[in-house]
């Protein structure tokens, strides 16, 4: 993207999808930006919000939307799902780049090094590393379950 953080560049959009009339993203990003401000007005908040909190903040939502999917699948009620995974789309465009596994399993096995783990015993110290710098890039669970897989 550009200078912009991702506060401004949800709040640019939506004026945009506005003008789109592009129902669906609207309703995606004015959850996003409720979100934003909420974590901006939060205790402990200074009116500030990282483009890292922010991206956490995108990952939660995501997660959210398509537990929901999920259930509105099993409960037969597809065009609700769909709207879920369709605001999961327009959420996703602002959250860094997912790795492959490929990528993912070389940056851990570099870790590993990095940490001198030698073992199963040591993935909580590879996962300490690798959860912070691997941020956004890639699903927690993801990333354990071939930390496990490179560490057995």
């Amino acid at each position: 993207m550009n200078d912009m953080n991702l506060f401004d560049q949800v709040s640019d959009d939506i004026k945009a999808a506005m003008l789109a009339k592009d129902k669906i993203r609207l309703q995606a990003l004015r959850g996003v930006k409720k979100e934003f401000l909420e974590a901006k007005t939060a205790k402990g908040g200074n009116g500030e919000l990282s483009d890292e909190a922010a991206v956490k903040i995108l990952q939660k939502m995501v997660k959210q939307r398509k537990e929901s999917a999920e259930i509105f699948k099993t409960q037969g009620r597809e065009e609700l799902a769909e709207n879920e995974l369709a605001e999961v789309a327009a959420i996703e465009l602002y959250l860094p780049k997912q790795m492959s596994v490929e990528e993912l399993d070389a940056a851990l096995k570099e870790i590993i090094t990095q940490v001198g783990a030698e073992g199963p015993k040591d993935m909580g110290k590879v996962m300490g590393a690798a959860t912070k710098a691997l941020a956004g890039k890639a699903d927690g669970r993801m990333i354990s379950d071939t930390v496990k897989r490179l560490l057995s």
